[in-house]
């Protein structure tokens, strides 16, 4: 193929996309994706080099193959790589190797206002900035100690970070107060915690502090970042409340500067609160060495080639209450690089991200999700344009296989660059946790990206990870072997009937990053990590014969019907949610009866394109008042669920149409948008009687 056949074709293809026209033939369509495969694999990338045989991925320990550990040695090899050094043992050691490792190039940035560029702090500032905060918090009399706990309560932006490891340098323990724990969360942390001093960003969190202070006697001193009224000023005061602002506790710190009361490895990191479907939340303690190993052995399970480095940049939106976030935080600043924060407002994401470019994308499944949906719901209703994605991906799924992941193929060009483009354009790998990835969004983010794409496991308990995907690994449906540093067993959990003989059981995880506790629980401690160091994670998993984890199925969340058979309730909602229609949904039982039930939220998105052109509303109050919408979605979920090979006992009998989405202002889901079963269940309890009932059970 020349450079003009080239040309000739991406120009066909371009105006085939723009104007689906009708008179092209499907034959016409087919030879021009035949010479686009020519083109694709006349290309001279070289692929992505493995670590080991991709199907032998684990070591099995002492003889027993449920027991398996990493291939990877955290031994001298590891540093001799140019990764973190062996001294850096300490969270707060990673932001002065970073100093040195940048030479003092830009660190935290935000934006001041939309459409704005990003505007940076060097790494010096930052350091300065972080001993000017602890020295101020010294100053305002509170002691440089691990015994200190320190809340806390901000959207993610760089006075986030700069507290956090303003603490760390005086070896005191922050404790992120989640934006959407909820008030009676929020008082008893504060309260468990004895937190005398808390900052927060704004206005509306210091109105929710001062509305808790009667029954929260340990809180004396509100560090606030933006500028408040002085009326609210006056009215902490009338609270028995000292309140600061940032930038004066800055100015106090920077006269009275104190030499920094550096941490031990051993010292508590932080205390990092984990949102329970039930009961209060529980306090997860992680001393700086642990987390510390969790990110390095990070570093070293996703290679040499994608260890970040000075010139690498990350978007921070993940909230950074949770681990997930944070631990991405210790990866870039031990190798120097810059770290962004997104403008406060998940709708101006994407524009976020085109300004940043990141190079190092760390997000959950819905992100994702919402980019997959979109471009197959834009081409759904054009034969020409479907055809035309399914070669793309086709032709870009050899590569992928090959290990090879570029940006410049023909299809890049008139497909997949717009793709690209709304991370940013130069993302080089893609890092996703919290949940499970559907395998074909998996497949189709790794063909139009055209990077690495890794999914990972892990709990806060864990720090963040226990295993992770390789890179260079095309197989779907897995999380990868156990990282550097971590041994990962399964154990039998007989009222679910699954037996580690069998190659199934509770995953069990166990490593010098695990948590250390649960604050002041030590029954709760109990019931997690067991006499031998043990953490008992609650997620059922198998080994592959490649020796990589797939997660099957959660301990929690299951009951047994009338018949006497178990069902998993998050498992099967997790395969209706593959339904288009499905936007939330709560599937639930009873034990005394033989099927299940569940509510259904539809999807607003599909339903504003899809409704229109099949006669029925788009709006999501009429939608589900048409006794015939219920049908529709309830036909699609079975289609769903057989795709999955869900049981007839597992598949539901009837579902109700909720318009009101769940939310975690109204209760309804955690603040990591888990469902709050017992709420959902006390709220549907009629309605799902009622499905029962109207089915003669």
């Amino acid at each position: 193929m020349t450079a003009q056949t080239d040309s000739d074709l991406l120009r066909k293809l371009q105006q085939l996309v723009s104007d689906n026209p009708i008179a092209v033939t499907a034959a016409a369509v087919a030879g021009i994706a035949a010479a686009s495969f020519m083109i694709s694999a006349g290309g001279s990338t070289k692929p992505l080099q493995l670590p080991f045989d991709l199907n032998d991925q684990s070591v099995v320990i002492d003889g027993q193959p449920e027991h398996r550990a990493s291939r990877f040695s955290k031994g001298p090899d590891y540093y001799d790589r140019d990764l973190p050094a062996a001294e850096v043992n300490t969270v707060y050691g990673a932001l002065l190797r970073g100093l040195r490792q940048s030479k003092n190039n830009p660190c935290l940035g935000a934006r001041t206002g939309p459409k704005k560029e990003f505007e940076w702090m060097s790494y010096q500032q930052v350091v300065d900035k972080v001993l000017q905060f602890g020295s101020g918090l010294v100053h305002q009399g509170v002691a440089p100690s691990n015994e200190v706990k320190v809340g806390i309560y901000a959207a993610n932006r760089p006075e986030w970070t700069i507290a956090d490891y303003g603490c760390q340098a005086y070896s005191m323990c922050p404790v992120p107060l989640y934006d959407t724990l909820g008030l009676q969360a929020i008082k008893y942390i504060i309260d468990q915690c004895k937190i005398s001093t808390v900052i927060c960003d704004a206005e509306a969190k210091v109105k929710t502090l001062i509305s808790l202070c009667p029954e929260l006697p340990s809180l004396k001193l509100l560090v606030v970042v933006d500028k408040v009224a002085q009326a609210l000023e006056d009215e902490a005061k009338g609270a028995g409340l000292d309140l600061i602002q940032f930038e004066e506790l800055l100015k106090n710190g920077q006269n009275n500067l104190r030499e920094p009361l550096l941490p031990k490895p051993d010292d508590i990191f932080s205390i990092c609160y984990t949102s329970g479907t039930t009961g209060n939340p529980k306090g997860v303690v992680l001393t700086h060495y642990a987390f510390v190993s969790m990110v390095q052995s990070i570093m070293l399970g996703v290679q040499t080639n994608f260890v970040p480095t000075c010139d690498d940049v990350y978007l921070s939106y993940l909230p950074l209450a949770h681990n997930f976030d944070r631990a991405v935080h210790v990866m870039m600043l031990l190798a120097g690089g810059r770290i962004g924060y997104f403008s406060r407002d998940i709708k101006l994401l994407t524009d976020d991200l085109a300004t940043l470019r990141p190079t190092l994308f760390v997000t959950v499944p819905r992100l994702l999700n919402r980019i997959y949906d979109a471009v197959h719901t834009e081409v759904k209703h054009s034969i020409i344009k479907s055809a035309i994605l399914r070669w793309a991906l086709a032709s870009k799924q050899k590569d992928v296989n090959r290990r090879i992941y570029r940006r410049d193929s023909i299809w890049d060009k008139i497909l997949f660059n717009k793709i690209q483009n709304k991370l940013g354009g130069r993302v080089r790998i893609v890092i996703t946790g919290s949940a499970p990835l559907l395998p074909d969004v998996m497949n189709f983010l790794r063909c139009s990206l055209g990077c690495v794409v890794l999914e990972g496991y892990g709990q806060t308990e864990s720090g963040a990870g226990a295993s992770l995907t390789i890179p260079g690994d095309p197989s779907l449906g897995h999380v990868g072997p156990p990282l550097p540093g971590c041994h990962i067993k399964l154990v039998d959990v007989p009222d679910m009937n699954y037996y580690a003989k069998d190659n199934f059981g509770e995953i069990c995880i166990k490593s010098d990053y695990i948590m250390k506790e649960y604050y002041l629980e030590p029954e709760k401690t109990a019931e997690a990590l067991d006499s031998d160091g043990w953490l008992h994670t609650g997620d059922i998993g198998t080994w592959l014969q490649m020796g990589t984890l797939k997660i099957v199925d959660r301990k929690k969340n299951i009951f047994k019907l009338a018949q006497g058979e178990y069902v998993a309730t998050e498992k099967i909602e997790n395969v209706y949610q593959n339904s288009p229609f499905v936007g939330q949904i709560f599937v639930d039982g009873d034990s005394l009866k033989t099927c299940l039930m569940a509510v259904v939220v539809p999807d607003v998105l599909y339903l504003e394109k899809w409704a229109p052109k099949n006669g029925f509303p788009s709006d999501l109050a009429d939608f589900c008042g048409r006794q015939d919408a219920k049908g529709i979605v309830l036909k699609d979920m079975f289609a769903q669920g057989k795709k999955a090979g869900l049981q007839s006992f597992e598949q539901v009998k009837d579902i109700y149409l909720e318009s009101n989405p769940f939310t975690v202002d109204n209760d309804l889901l955690t603040p990591t948008l888990k469902n709050k079963r017992p709420a959902l269940r006390n709220l549907y309890k009629q309605k799902i009687a009622q499905l029962y009932t109207s089915n003669g059970l």
